[in-house]
């Protein structure tokens, strides 16, 4: 037993180091995209060295899939979680997804990286793990939430409209633009006083 539990110690507090770099780089790849984002960046967002980062990971591209890999999870977590809660939500499955969904962006940059990865579907290692990303969720769209094709159709529009108006930060002019104020109430009807919180949280 003795032996043993220095070992886990040292385990576990690997493992934790492992989970801020990538919370460091989920921001970092969020904020500047795939290819303004450099291994230094993170480091200075992690509060840690760079040859730390790079024996950790390898290369960007490593640490941009274990990044992608989070998101994926964190992703699949939420919406698991939310086909648990809908049974007793008068609103329905959907809307408790995209709840659970829209509550993603407290953990910041993870909804703008998974979009960073779309955007590389040209690329040949990136590429196929983000087409393996959007399959995943659709097939949990149909299979476990049990919806339509046309109802996981609009969900995914949905999502990807979200995505874009955080990536555009378009609730930064919420108070100022008409039109973005009444975009925003539409997308948003739950949980834009959220969204509202976050941006205030950055600024």
């Amino acid at each position: 037993m003795t032996t043993t539990a220095p070992e886990t110690t040292t385990r576990m507090r690997s493992e934790e180091r492992r989970a801020l770099v990538l919370e460091a780089a989920t921001r970092v790849f969020g904020e500047r995209g795939y290819h303004g984002a450099t291994t230094d960046a993170v480091a200075r967002a992690a509060g840690v060295s760079q040859p730390y980062v790079v024996r950790m990971f390898g290369t960007k591209e490593a640490m941009f899939l274990a990044v992608l890999d989070r998101a994926v999870e964190r992703m699949m977590d939420a919406f698991r979680a939310a086909v648990a809660e809908s049974a007793d939500a008068p609103e329905g499955i959907g809307r408790c997804i995209a709840t659970n969904y829209v509550e993603l962006l407290s953990d910041r940059g993870l909804l703008l990286s998974l979009m960073q990865a779309f955007m590389l579907g040209a690329d040949p290692v990136i590429g196929p793990e983000a087409r393996a990303c959007m399959r995943k969720v659709y097939v949990f769209l149909r299979e476990e939430a049990g919806m339509a094709p046309d109802e996981a159709h609009e969900f995914l529009a949905t999502g990807m409209m979200l995505n874009t108006l955080v990536g555009l930060r378009m609730a930064d002019d919420y108070e100022r633009e008409p039109a973005v104020r009444e975009l925003l109430d539409e997308v948003f009807p739950t949980k834009l006083e959220f969204l509202l919180s976050l941006r205030d949280r950055e600024s």
